[in-house]
């Protein structure tokens, strides 16, 4: 049968450590706050990436509009070409509503 260790016969170094680990974990214990301070990785990035894309969209979405309106002044529009890109325009800038609504139906 083997004996308990005796807190007397430890070093000082000993001593040292088991009260610093003492103190961290009341430390982390009382402030769970700060063990679950960080946040998705891909919640930051996908909301990066749509900031990202929502930044390149918005001048090729201008581009595409004063396209379509020289187009229909020389008279060479198709308008299931307006009515693409109204679609295309409305799905890309309304991702983040669309979605939330398709989760809200799903209960997601």
């Amino acid at each position: 049968m083997s004996q308990p260790l005796a807190f007397d016969k430890l070093t000082e170094f000993d001593r040292v450590s088991i009260a610093a680990r003492a103190a961290l974990a009341l430390l982390i214990s009382t402030t769970p706050g700060w063990a679950l301070a960080q946040s998705s990785p891909f919640l930051t990035g996908a909301t990066a990436l749509q900031s990202n894309v929502l930044a390149w969209l918005t001048p090729i979405a201008i581009i595409l509009v004063m396209v379509l309106g020289a187009m229909a002044m020389a008279a060479r529009l198709s308008w299931g070409w307006c009515i693409g890109a109204i679609l295309g325009i409305a799905m890309a800038f309304g991702a983040p509503q669309i979605v939330s609504w398709v989760r809200t139906m799903f209960g997601v």
